[in-house]
């Protein structure tokens, strides 16, 4: 009986596997590559017809036009045809910290108790294992800043590259930014309960939101004096954890739409010298040139939506990439939208595209712009000689849902697998229907 059971217990691995292959990360590629005959977009506004890029030791060597590829080049490939691209960057998400978003509670740590948690560093709960991380990959989108949600300042994002066994192999800068989340000046009812009436007179949002808002800087005080300390009588993990923002290693990633909350984001940058991003910013074209006259750059969210208030036009969100390039302010475009869970980042870009950026402006707007944004513009967002080979590959165009499929995804070189949870159940059903 025993080995009868023992029997059964050795199929059933097989029997599992055959149903979903795992899907391994990419060994380290430390020879010589050229990738060759492709339209390359540099991703500076750049673009290369015929373009060659010569790369090694996961380092890009040189790009030009038509140039030759080196003898003993470890591996050619050929590009003909196609276009080639940095590879994307998906600046604030809760990708590896929220699998199924307001479903399965158990699958969810993106969020602690509290209100002021800086020192909560989401890397470390970041999983690799993420069904989503390959869809993305299988998108272009290579890199994404791993953000943590909830209270008054939430903690530190780490910008991962989206091919790793584990969070530490992921880790491609740590602790970039910390996240402050601005209280809202104003209560605006959700479109579908307008009309609900409500039971209690709401409390002043104005006054609450200054109460908040002074907490917050008495914090930053606090820890500003004790960055200022040689010693320290007692450790404090709270305010160890914003040393950085003092010092010019972090960003202050604030988070809001209204103009009042970037105005507030704004007197943070002068009052303490911090280096302000603000994520969201629906409403940053109203002060666009205020916003580039005090170096803060914007990254913009969910741009496939409806406008803030009904005084918009019903297009604003999709117009408003083209009125901070206009103005000179320095904008990302992410995309945070939980149904499409992410994936729609490059077309976007490409909506913002056809409201009145460029082509190469919309695609800085996902690569070397968010690579500048997030402190890694020496190291990754465009394909120039020194930075990491961080490169896809599309048969189309990569703003356009009509053409864009990507055939080469590579992360230091390393060319990773495009397969993910929809290419496998693809297969399988080709499978079950005859039909491969």
């Amino acid at each position: 009986m025993c080995k009868y059971f023992f029997f059964l217990f050795a199929l059933v691995p097989p029997a599992i596997a055959s149903a979903q292959a795992d899907i391994y990360p990419a060994k380290p590629y430390d020879g010589s590559l050229c990738i060759i005959h492709g339209t390359v977009h540099v991703g500076n506004g750049q673009v290369i017809s015929n373009g060659t890029i010569l790369i090694n030791q996961g380092k890009i060597l040189q790009v030009g036009e038509g140039l030759p590829a080196p003898s003993g080049t470890d591996r050619l490939i050929d590009a003909s045809g196609q276009q080639v691209y940095p590879g994307l960057i998906l600046p604030v998400s809760d990708l590896g910290l929220r699998e199924i978003a307001e479903a399965v509670r158990g699958t969810d740590d993106y969020r602690e108790l509290g209100d002021l948690n800086p020192n909560i560093r989401s890397i470390v709960a970041y999983n690799t294992d993420s069904k989503i991380t390959n869809t993305l990959k299988a998108n272009g989108i290579l890199l994404a800043g791993i953000t943590p949600q909830g209270g008054l300042i939430s903690g530190s994002s780490t910008l991962v590259q989206l091919d790793a066994w584990n969070w530490e192999d992921a880790t491609y800068q740590a602790d970039f930014g910390i996240h402050l989340n601005m209280p809202s000046f104003l209560r605006r009812p959700e479109r579908r309960f307008a009309a609900r009436e409500q039971a209690t007179p709401p409390a002043d949002p104005t006054r609450e939101a200054l109460d908040q808002i002074e907490r917050i800087k008495s914090f930053f005080r606090q820890a500003k004096a004790y960055a200022a300390e040689s010693t320290h009588a007692e450790t404090n993990l709270k305010l160890e954890a914003v040393g950085g923002l003092f010092l010019g290693k972090q960003s202050l990633f604030v988070h809001g739409d209204q103009v009042r909350q970037m105005l507030v984001a704004i007197d943070f940058a002068k009052e303490f010298g911090f280096h302000v991003v603000i994520v969201g910013g629906s409403e940053s074209f109203l002060i666009a040139p205020l916003l580039a006259q005090n170096h803060i750059a914007v990254i913009l969210q969910e741009m496939h939506r409806l406008p803030d208030t009904e005084d918009d036009d019903v297009d604003q969100p999709f117009k408003t990439p083209a009125i901070l390039q206009q103005a000179g302010v320095l904008f990302a475009i992410n995309d945070s939208h939980e149904t499409s869970r992410y994936r729609n980042l490059m077309f976007d870009a490409g909506t913002a595209a056809a409201y009145g950026l460029s082509k190469e402006q919309a695609l800085q707007a996902i690569t070397l712009n968010s690579a500048r944004i997030l402190g890694v513009g020496d190291r990754t967002g465009s394909l120039e000689a020194g930075k990491d080979a961080n490169i896809v590959i599309c048969s189309g165009d990569i703003l356009d849902m009509r053409t864009s499929t990507v055939t080469h995804a590579l992360i230091q070189a390393r060319e990773v697998s495009l397969e993910n949870k929809q290419t496998q159940l693809y297969a399988r059903y080709l499978y079950k229907y005859g039909l491969r």
